[in-house]
């Protein structure tokens, strides 16, 4: 098996349910260890980039989605984390069970926390994972920079830029 790394993110659900220690505690199961993680503000450019291949796929679902991840339903914050491990992809998968909350196992995280929401439709699923390599590659750069992460996984290049940053008072 070779390495992988994979997105997960704790979404608004959540974060307002105060779950978040125990998906931690149930994804460490798996024994892959954390290269990042950080909480995010969600904003409507980076909802719709991560979900633009449900635009196309499903553009019914795509606008609530993309609301309830920048937080109308609950908060507008999630925990984002990069996983990497041996088959982290998969691992994840099967701890986190199907999209659909209704469909996932009973003790797997969606089927335990999860639900579709009967006024939007949308599944409320607590986490989301990557589903493949590529996608996976696609939204860790996404959500993260290479200097906000605990390891370099992915190449990079240096460049020089000028910005102007906050710092502590």
């Amino acid at each position: 098996m070779a390495v992988e790394q994979t997105l997960v993110i704790i979404k608004p659900d959540g974060l307002v349910k105060s779950l978040t220690g125990n998906i931690i505690s149930v994804l460490s199961e798996t024994k892959l260890k954390i290269v990042g993680a950080k909480i995010v503000k969600v904003s409507k450019e980076l909802a719709e980039e991560h979900y633009c291949q449900l635009k196309a796929k499903k553009p019914h679902i795509f606008g609530p989605t993309v609301e309830y991840m920048m937080g109308k339903y609950h908060t507008d914050r999630v925990l984002a984390m990069v996983y990497q491990g041996e088959d982290a992809i998969n691992k994840i998968r099967e701890i986190c069970g199907a999209t659909n909350p209704e469909e996932a196992g009973p003790v797997t995280i969606r089927g335990k926390y999860g639900r579709i929401n009967s006024k939007t439709g949308v599944f409320e699923n607590v986490v989301h994972t990557s589903d493949s390599p590529e996608s996976a590659e696609r939204e860790i750069k996404l959500w993260f920079s290479p200097d906000e992460m605990s390891e370099i996984i992915y190449k990079v290049n240096k460049v020089k830029v000028q910005a102007e940053k906050s710092v502590w008072a």
